[in-house]
């Protein structure tokens, strides 16, 4: 094959001076126009590029100017760096973010988070790094933070479940100095990070840090101690639940040197401390730094079973939370005592909008008061779940409802066949959950539910759970889906309790008819309910086409081989 200086070489041979003239110039601009390496790799580039629309080529070649190859150098390894980073990240089923690199349940190998390091050279703008549930990089972390000096601007470090050992906690320690714009950190669920391992990180946190998050980490009462000794004043929001171990006794520190240090926090607001082993004692440490957090609008010390009798300990010092907004303390086994001192201190905390009591046995006879020293306009939130409500506390319950976005009476009996109380305080748009598992609905209560749909009152609803509720006849069930739901509807459970099945055949045509009218389904649960293979078929049709995920069971699997086998070949033939 000739090349072009020929072909143009030969054609002068017939054209005039001029032509022969102009000619040569083009001959000396093609020898520059040549592409080199760093050109090659250009094209690559563009090639693999996210935006090729971005990079725009030179149509005349005298356009460039003087050191236009060394900016092609640049350019061409620039854009060839991103496209191993989209290819790289293509393999993983996820696509290419200069901002945000998320691989959480990737299933990464020590091998796959070494290439990831190396392309961080490429990601100069990267913000957010997630490689969080990865279980198979643990040991090996310095692949990755020895390459941190290239993604100097990350504000957000997630590494959730990747069983991290004291050598990354170190490692990630060494590297923080390459991060200094770092706000969040989230270790959670990393068993290795507990036991010391702490002390190699927490020193060399740097003030820009707002969020730390040490969730299930098997803290001891010595990584409380060092927490203490360097709490970091700009930290906003704590979260070391799900460590038992914390507020064990040790000499000179533990848990009360970590709460003493939470007073120079001044700007936390949020703290979470659920399932802590917490006791009265160590309420009585804590309340001292409550008073100097001024900015708190959560405090969440739920699921500490101990705090039972202690609780009057603690509540004089909220008095101070003007700000706080959200306070947790469901499942603490709560006495009277303890429920009538926090009734006390309730009408102080006049930005409350969440109050969580449940799972509370004692909470239910003491709803009345707890409605009346609430703020009710501005309550969200007050799930009563599993608290032993009596008539009078359902009652009482009803003058808070018009207001809350999440209605929570969930393993409370007195709701069944009262149902039609609860929904009448309704107003129009507001609550957005409803929770009433295990509630021993009636069939009139699902009727009732029904025609709060046709009055409009759960316009908003998102989340519907009436499982557990096995004493609602066909005749219930059929009324509720016949109503057509809140078009918002997202969420619905109608699950049997274990050990229990049903037919579903009697009502199931009027779920598919009403499934069209409910556009914003993304689940519907049915475990233990038992349905033909031909109903079967017609409802993951209808629901497969919207992606819905629908929840069967095996028993539901089970009845649809045993109606297979009982059909006619007419009966189980689908429908066209």
């Amino acid at each position: 094959m000739e090349s072009a200086e020929g072909q143009r070489g030969q054609g002068a041979v017939r054209r005039s001076p001029l032509d022969l003239i102009m000619n040569q110039i083009r001959r000396k601009r093609a020898a520059s126009d040549r592409k080199s390496p760093a050109s090659d790799r250009k094209s690559l580039g563009r090639f693999l590029s996210r935006d090729r629309t971005g990079i725009q080529e030179d149509e005349e070649a005298e356009d460039r100017g003087p050191g236009s190859g060394v900016v092609e150098a640049v350019v061409g390894e620039r854009d060839a760096g991103w496209g191993r980073v989209c290819v790289s990240l293509q393999k993983l089923g996820k696509k290419a973010d200069s901002r945000s690199l998320s691989l959480a349940h990737c299933d990464l190998t020590a091998t796959d988070l070494l290439e990831l390091a190396t392309l961080l050279q490429f990601l100069p703008q990267l913000e957010e790094v997630d490689v969080s549930w990865n279980e198979l990089i643990g040991g090996c972390l310095t692949a990755l933070t020895s390459h941190l000096q290239h993604v100097g601007g990350i504000r957000a470090l997630r590494l959730c479940s990747c069983r991290l050992n004291a050598n990354d906690v170190a490692a990630l320690g060494d590297a923080l100095g390459c991060v200094p714009l770092l706000e969040f950190l989230d270790l959670s669920w990393n068993s290795g990070v507990g036991g010391g391992a702490l002390q190699g990180l927490l020193g060399k946190l740097l003030p820009p840090l707002k969020e730390l998050h040490l969730v299930a980490c098997q803290l001891t009462a010595a990584d409380a101690t060092v927490l203490g000794e360097t709490a970091v004043s700009s930290l906003r929001v704590l979260d070391v639940s799900c460590n038992p171990q914390l507020t064990q006794e040790v000499e000179g520190g533990g848990f009360r040197a970590m709460a003493a240090s939470l007073s120079h926090a001044a700007a936390l607001d949020t703290l979470r401390l659920q399932a802590c082993g917490l006791t009265p004692d160590d309420l009585d440490a804590l309340g001292g730094s409550l008073r100097r957090l001024p900015a708190l609008r959560e405090l969440d010390l739920s699921c500490n079973r101990s705090l039972a009798g202690g609780l009057q300990r603690l509540t004089p010092h909220l008095e101070s939370l003007t700000h706080l907004q959200s306070l947790d303390l469901h499942l603490c086994r709560l006495t009277h005592p303890d429920l009538e001192a926090l009734i006390q201190v309730l009408p102080s905390l006049a930005s409350l909008t969440q109050l969580d009591v449940s799972s509370n046995q004692e909470a239910g006879g003491v709803v009345s008061q707890l409605v009346d020293a609430l703020p009710l306009t501005q309550m969200r939130r007050l799930p009563l779940n599993s608290c032993s409500l009596s008539r009078e506390s359902f009652t009482a319950l009803a003058l808070a409802v018009p207001f809350l976005l999440s209605i929570d009476v969930s393993w409370c009996k007195t709701v069944g066949g009262r149902l039609s109380f609860l929904l009448d305080a309704l107003q129009p748009s507001v609550v957005q959950e409803l929770r009433l598992s295990s509630c021993e609905l009636t069939t009139n209560d699902l009727q009732h539910l029904a025609a709060a749909c046709r009055r409009g009152v759960l316009s908003s609803l998102r989340l519907l759970d009436v499982s557990y509720n096995g004493a609602v006849e066909a005749a219930g069930w059929a009324a509720l889906f016949s109503a057509g739901g809140p078009a918002s509807l997202r969420d619905v459970d109608l699950s049997l309790r274990p050990l229990t099945s049903a037919p579903c055949s009697a009502w199931l045509p009027a779920l598919l008819a009403a499934a069209p009218r409910l556009p914003a389904l993304t689940r519907l649960a049915l475990q233990r309910w038992t349905a033909g293979a031909l109903d079967r078929q017609r409802l993951e049709h209808c629901l497969r086409k919207r992606s819905v995920l629908l929840e069967w069971d095996e028993a539901v699997m089970m009845s649809s081989l045993e109606a297979t086998n009982q059909e006619s070949p007419e009966e189980s033939r689908p429908e066209e």
